[in-house]
């Protein structure tokens, strides 16, 4: 029986939902997470000099290089695990290491990523964070290390999967530059479920803070957005008074041009903004999040402080799209107002050519009416030279024989004239 032929991505494509496991990590432990992004136009940036700039840091520490075009690595560099995955606009590392620190998050964990090797990066830092996994004990005592290693007015806390560990952080920026969490898994809770939490925890930082990026556009666009709102007011108001049409379009291109190259330049990040929001809130719902001695949960502080951020955000894009209507509708408008004063301007024109047609139609009989006396005049001088010789044998005089000629010639001239113009038309 010949076999069944593959789809030639069809491994590929099963391959890639197991690709990137996630870690495995015992209590103690640390973490160090660094996520690098391009600041301007990082969707459409050289991936390749990211593997590169990987390879950099592999090479510092004598390391296995991954595959050509990889988008995700896991090794060791020297006592560490190393996870590095590249994403569309950013790149993250995460760094693992076992065994209790000597003082919780210590800004040295960070010296894994070399300051040569940092001061090379092929984007900016847009976070970083130092992880600290430390054995569940009581409450009393893990509220009183929560106490110094956070700010309380921001602390968020939780027991998540079940009850198997606690989580806690402030989601702000220590002194040394990085945010700060804190993990207390139970006795026997797995390395894989631990190295899970953490996971989570580096993924609902970086994709809230890339999606932040969305509020910062729509937080400087508002300004503009305001004044182009008034302009547009004004080219309405104009639409609705006696201006010229030329000066209203003149100021209506402008506007939705500005409109158009706002909204070319916001839809890509308020498209993201909503795709790493939705990120955010299911990472976060994955954890099954339990209240932990009172303390809010990271659901209630996003619903806090991240969610009005991520409304302000929809609501700019929502008004910026009513915007551009409005300019399109007002286009509509003056178009419609300028067809109409076109009409008017068709219909004077007709009027006018009627009124010329009517006085070339008079003139051209009038010069029809001349031409007849004119024809008459020399028909009848003709007809007169023609009939003289009859004078003698009538006895007339020639004026009598004239003076009878003319009617009649006057009258065929007429008739001729008449049928002539018949046939014309």
């Amino acid at each position: 029986m010949t076999p069944i032929q593959d789809h030639p991505l069809r491994f590929q494509l099963a391959n890639e939902l197991h690709a990137r496991p996630f870690p495995s990590l015992k209590a103690p432990a640390t973490a160090a997470f660094l996520a690098i992004k391009k600041v301007d136009d990082a969707a459409s940036r050289d991936k390749d000099s990211d593997l590169k700039y990987l390879i950099k840091l592999l090479d510092r520490y004598g390391a296995s290089h991954p595959q050509p075009g990889a988008t995700h690595y896991t090794g060791t560099i020297g006592r560490h695990q190393l996870k590095w995955e590249q994403h569309t606009e950013f790149v993250t590392y995460m760094v693992f290491t076992e065994g209790s620190p000597n003082r919780p998050f210590d800004p040295a964990e960070f010296d894994i990523f070399p300051a040569e090797w940092i001061a090379q990066a092929t984007g900016a830092r847009f976070t970083s964070a130092l992880i600290h996994v430390s054995p569940r004990t009581d409450e009393a005592e893990m509220l009183g290390k929560l106490k110094d290693w956070f700010v309380p007015e921001s602390l968020a806390v939780s027991a998540v999967l079940d009850d198997s560990a606690v989580i806690a952080g402030d989601f702000r920026i220590d002194p040394a530059g990085h945010l700060r969490f804190a993990v207390f898994p139970n006795k026997n809770t797995g390395v894989q479920r631990i190295g899970r939490v953490v996971q989570r925890l580096c993924e609902i930082e970086t994709y809230k803070s890339m999606s932040m990026l969305g509020f910062s556009r729509a937080r400087d666009m508002s300004g503009q957005m305001g004044q182009l709102e008034v302009e547009l007011t004004n080219v309405m108001d104009e639409l609705s008074s006696d201006a010229q049409p030329e000066d209203t379009l003149d100021q209506l291109l402008s506007i939705s041009g500005n409109l158009e190259t706002m909204l070319a330049r916001a839809s890509f990040r308020f498209g993201a903004t909503k795709a790493y929001e939705a990120l955010v809130k299911q990472r976060i719902e994955v954890l099954r999040e339990q209240r932990y001695a009172g303390r809010q949960t990271f659901a209630e502080f996003m619903m806090r402080r991240y969610d009005p951020a991520m409304r302000t955000v929809g609501s700019t894009e929502v008004r910026l799209q009513a915007v551009a209507d409005r300019a399109r509708r007002a286009g509509e408008l003056l178009r419609t107002k300028v067809d109409v004063a076109r009409s008017a301007q068709n219909q004077k024109l007709l009027e006018s050519m009627d009124r010329r047609s009517d006085l070339a139609l008079r003139l051209q009989e009038t010069v029809e009416g001349l031409s007849v006396v004119a024809i008459s005049y020399y028909a009848v001088s003709l007809a007169a030279y023609f009939f003289y010789p009859l004078t003698s044998v009538m006895g007339i005089s020639k004026g009598l024989l004239t003076a009878g000629l003319t009617l009649p010639v006057i009258g065929l001239v007429w008739w001729m004239i008449r049928r002539i113009k018949a046939k014309m038309h």
